[in-house]
């Protein structure tokens, strides 16, 4: 596994803050990231079903059984277990506790600001830089680069970067997309990350998009 640049930054960070949240896109390594970071920290995932109900059910409990640090994976999933977090700091009173995840920016944003506000650190995790592609043994030639992107999963594993990247696209407006209330029409939306894809390198024009 290639060591991300971001690395040091999060251990840092861990040391100053109670909780340390990572977003970023789906896939862009923010599990791999954390848990190669924190090896000895408990590991749970609230995308798993029992997790995720046993956080709903019983959040004391689920805390409980996690001690006194741990990663949480796409902890928007279960947004009211902020509180309790935060009652948790505020009881231990000491940094490096939980590393929490999330995927979807906009619930988890909307959770944190209400509960962790100046007791968790924020990154951003976005996919390969150029610098980690070229340390991964991929090529950096601009063709080689368009095509297949910057996704650790497709460079790591060798993937078919159509097949891949189409899979994620349709990953994204099934799961995360369909999950805002506001976005109601998704065959518009389609069409309209369509058009922007279209349109990468030039300037933007809202009229255009917006006809």
């Amino acid at each position: 596994m290639i060591e991300r640049e971001i690395t040091g930054r999060l251990t840092a960070l861990f040391e100053q803050y109670p909780f340390v949240t990572v977003t970023g896109p789906r896939q862009s390594g923010k599990t791999t990231l954390c848990r190669a970071a924190f090896p000895n920290l408990h590991y749970v995932n609230l995308e798993a079903p029992d997790q995720r109900d046993f956080a709903e059910s019983d959040p004391r409990g689920f805390l409980a059984q996690l001690g006194e640090g741990a990663i949480i994976d796409e902890v928007q999933y279960v947004p009211q277990l902020m509180s309790y977090l935060q009652v948790l700091a505020d009881e231990l009173g000491r940094n490096g506790l939980f590393v929490l995840t999330g995927s979807e920016q906009f619930r988890l944003s909307e959770a944190i600001s209400q509960s962790l506000a100046g007791r968790t650190a924020l990154l951003r995790l976005l996919p390969f830089s150029l610098a980690e592609r070229q340390r991964i043994g991929a090529s950096n030639a601009m063709g080689d680069v368009i095509y297949s992107g910057f996704y650790p999963r497709i460079l790591d594993q060798g993937l078919e970067p159509r097949q891949a990247l189409g899979d994620y696209f349709e990953t994204y407006i099934e799961r995360d997309v369909r999950r805002l209330g506001e976005i109601r029409n998704l065959s518009s939306f389609r069409l309209f990350m369509r058009l922007c894809a279209g349109r990468v390198g030039q300037l933007v024009n809202l009229s255009s998009l917006g006809s």
